[in-house]
């Protein structure tokens, strides 16, 4: 087992003498405000409390293995960019993903992330049949289990990679072939007993391929109700085997496919509903999903707190000026706001947190960048809490828009809202009071500045 040690004020790995991050001290300090070196936080503070909780707590950072350590800068347009050490071994595959391991917890110490999240299929290449794939994946889940033993560091989720592969190009879940479903669960089965192993704070199921391009060769009812079967034998499973993860499905609009049916949060929340399956999953949010779908940021996580199904977040943004998924890092401090307002709001996300599932640009070929975006959106996520606990405090939109409601608090209003009237009730009332209405502001413009003077 590789541990990292201490020489010479760096963090080398004990297994193979090789530190992958040699320029990044052994964990980026906390300066404050007026720090201006990039490896460096000016804003989070993990120890500092916040409404009674450090701040840690409040945010959960988690690393996901995906973009950071499995990307190589491939796009659809152009071949590899990085050179990342763990990925230039010519190794077998057990030992390539050790490497990475390696890497991964090197970087999730120094950065001062509590969390990481992986797709399975990050974790060790699929190899030839599902036994040799489940025998490799064994030995990895066994050296993570031994780094986080190590160094206190957990996984916020594991998921199934159910798209990557030829398989999976008509679905998942939902694909017209049985044989495939039953890959695709079996998958499933494989991740429920990982998160248990690994005492995984959450299983998230993103349904990439979970729809369909043309009508004409499509039995849409028949597929979401393969679907709720399939979400009713997972949540059997972690029932019968005692799994403790919270169960997560992410919304998601388009791309790759023309139609989805985890479009957003409403459409999700109205699925697991239609099945009786709500009380057994909540939503993992990624905001730049929610973009795609035409909403603005943070509308998908305000739904979900709004129906108590706010589970996680992957805390991406993405480009108005591009139509595709791009995952950047979020560095826009009035949306961090909003979404910790939210957060705040339910007295904070565990088991769920805030999973990086961002990546640098493919022009950003420094191991270096990688640190550089995560602190800058690790600080922008913290100068967010830092707002929105003063907003929570000061408690000015909660009296607003109390007062802007206030004709339900009493009387006929009170009535109405708990539903003790009916329409001829309704009819009367008008009939006495008449059908002139006092018209009053929405004060929309007063609520942006007071929200822009918070944040600026």
């Amino acid at each position: 087992m590789s541990t990292l040690i201490q020489e010479n004020g760096r963090v080398c790995n004990s297994s193979n003498n090789i530190e992958y991050f040699p320029s990044v001290p052994k964990k980026v300090p906390y300066l404050g405000p007026e720090s201006m070196e990039p490896l460096s936080f000016r804003y989070y503070n993990p120890d500092e409390i916040i409404l009674g909780k450090p701040m840690k707590e409040w945010l959960r950072f988690s690393v996901c293995y995906w973009h950071t350590f499995c990307w190589d800068g491939t796009d659809q347009f152009g071949n590899s960019t990085f050179t990342r050490e763990w990925l230039k071994s010519n190794k077998d595959d057990v030992s390539i993903a050790k490497l990475k391991c390696d890497a991964a917890f090197e970087f999730f110490q120094k950065i001062g992330a509590g969390f990481y999240s992986f797709h399975e299929r990050d974790l060790i290449v699929e190899q030839s049949t599902l036994e040799e794939t489940n025998k490799a994946l064994d030995e990895i889940i066994d050296y993570l289990k031994k780094w986080q033993d190590k160094t206190g560091i957990k996984v916020l989720f594991a998921t199934q990679n159910l798209f990557t592969h030829a398989r999976y190009k008509d679905g998942a879940f939902t694909n017209p072939n049985a044989h495939v479903v039953a890959c695709a669960a079996a998958q499933a089965k494989k991740v429920l007993d990982i998160s248990k192993k690994l005492e995984a704070s959450n299983i998230v199921f993103w349904g990439g391929r979970e729809g369909f391009q043309s009508y004409l060769n499509t039995s849409i009812k028949r597929e979401v109700d393969h679907m709720a079967t399939m979400f009713q034998m997972v949540v059997d499973y972690k029932q019968k085997h005692d799994i403790k993860s919270q169960l997560l499905i992410e919304p998601k609009p388009c791309e790759p496919l023309k139609h989805l049916y985890d479009y957003d949060a409403r459409t999700v929340i109205g699925f697991l509903k239609q099945y009786g399956l709500d009380e057994h999953f909540k939503l993992n949010i990624e905001p730049n999903h929610s973009t795609l779908a035409g909403h603005d940021y943070e509308h998908d996580i305000i739904m979900s707190k709004e129906f108590g199904m706010l589970g996680n977040i992957d805390i991406n943004s993405g480009d108005p000026s591009l139509g595709w998924d791009v995952d950047y890092f979020l560095s826009d401090i009035k949306k961090a706001t909003s979404v910790m307002l939210t957060i705040i709001e339910i007295g904070g996300l565990n088991p769920g947190g805030l999973n990086f599932d961002c990546k640098v640009r493919r022009e950003s070929t420094d191991e270096n960048d990688l640190f550089i975006a995560h602190v800058n959106a690790m600080d922008t996520m913290a100068k967010g809490l830092r707002i929105a606990a003063k907003i929570h405090t000061d408690g000015v939109f909660q009296k607003m828009v109390k007062d802007r409601y206030n004709s339900f608090d009493s009387g006929f209003g009170k009535d109405l809202e708990d539903g003790k009237l009916s329409l001829d009730d309704c009819e009367d009332y008008v009939k006495k009071e008449g059908t002139d209405v006092e018209l009053k502001s929405g004060q929309q413009e007063l609520y942006e500045m007071i929200f822009s003077r918070y944040c600026f």
